[in-house]
């Protein structure tokens, strides 16, 4: 019976904590200006609260991949050439793809323990990514598509 009721209080409790973490926030909120221009205007939206909650969660989400990244970005797809513990065989193999695809950018990175990787690129999709890979394949027959985080592309370019 103790066992019962014990079992019942913490599901309760964790409901209860579930429940509280799901409050509701306003994008408003989020987008307040610091100047004090007094020359704006008003806009009302009439919405569920859910999906101005689900906006907010993916502003701070990208808000926090930022933060944690250093720049500016958005999920996307890069190409993967080189992972490696040589950093001077990774600056020749990142100079070499530089000298074959000068119009797609590179990136040397340092993975924790020691590790060296190149990866290329800043693709949206993954069919993008896999157009590119097609023709990087032929000359870095290690290279493979991974998930990354990219730098926002060049609204200027078609």
């Amino acid at each position: 019976m103790i066992r019962k009721l014990s079992f019942i209080l913490i599901v309760f409790g964790f409901s209860a904590v579930i429940v509280r973490s799901q409050s509701f926030e306003s994008s408003s909120d989020l987008f307040k200006r610091a100047d004090g221009n007094s020359h704006t205007g008003k806009l009302n939206i009439i919405q569920d609260p859910a999906l101005d909650t689900l906006m907010n969660r993916y502003i701070l989400q990208y808000k926090n991949l930022e933060d944690l990244n250093g720049y500016a970005g958005m999920s996307g797809f890069r190409i993967q050439i080189y992972y490696g513990d040589n950093r001077d065989e990774s600056s020749k193999i990142q100079a070499d793809f530089m000298t074959k695809f000068k119009y797609i950018s590179s990136y040397q990175q340092f993975a924790v323990p020691r590790y060296w990787k190149i990866k290329v690129g800043d693709f949206r999709t993954q069919t993008e990514a896999t157009k590119q890979y097609l023709l990087i394949n032929k000359a870095f027959p290690e290279a493979y598509i991974v998930p990354d985080f990219i730098n926002f592309p060049d609204q200027n370019t078609k």
